[in-house]
């Protein structure tokens, strides 16, 4: 076994994702993914609390950056420019070359209910951690959770549009598009 080798977590990540599109993730066990890499499965259980942690490690992260960017808008921004600024973040997070392994990755949490369900949950709370930092701001009820759902529905559609099979568009170009879809649903909404 090689466990001195440097980089184990990217490893464990990298083959996870492909033994699970390739076998399935129900069919694939952490024991499954270490062995392929050389490792052992005690291994695995030291970076990924179980084998859907490998398709969610990093959420944390990500919500931080979506709070985080929601408080450094400028004071006067209103709530929903506030929200830009943290699509602006997801823009970044994502950038092109990340494409083909978001891309995998939601092959596989389409593949399974369990998996969406958990996608779907990752979700809620991202609306819940950039609500609380709308209030945070002194946006009103129930203007800082329609400006959240509001930004969360705008960065799914665009994360779903940017990893479609033939997208080449960014991230952010494909956000800022969704945005004025939104827009122009509603002239009034802003």
């Amino acid at each position: 076994m090689v466990r001195w080798e440097p980089g184990a977590q990217e490893r464990l990540a990298a083959a996870a994702l492909e033994l699970y599109a390739s076998r399935g993730f129900e069919q694939t066990t952490a024991a499954d993914v270490a062995q392929s890499v050389g490792l052992t499965e005690r291994t695995f259980f030291r970076y990924f609390a179980d084998k859907r942690e490998v398709l969610f490690a990093g959420q944390d992260h990500f919500q931080q950056l979506f709070v985080a960017n929601v408080a450094a808008a400028p004071p006067e921004a209103s709530a929903m420019e506030a929200v830009s600024f943290a699509l602006d973040a997801a823009a970044v997070f994502f950038p092109d070359e990340r494409r083909p392994h978001s891309r995998l990755r939601q092959s596989i949490i389409d593949a399974n209910p369990g998996l969406h369900e958990r996608e779907l949950l990752k979700l809620a709370r991202l609306t819940e951690g950039m609500a609380a930092a709308l209030r945070d701001r002194g946006v009103p009820e129930p203007q800082a959770t329609l400006a959240a759902h509001t930004g969360v529905t705008v960065f799914g559609v665009a994360f779903r549009l940017w990893v479609g099979e033939h997208e080449e568009r960014p991230l952010g170009a494909i956000e800022a598009d969704v945005l004025r879809d939104l827009q122009a649903l509603s002239p009034s909404v802003r």
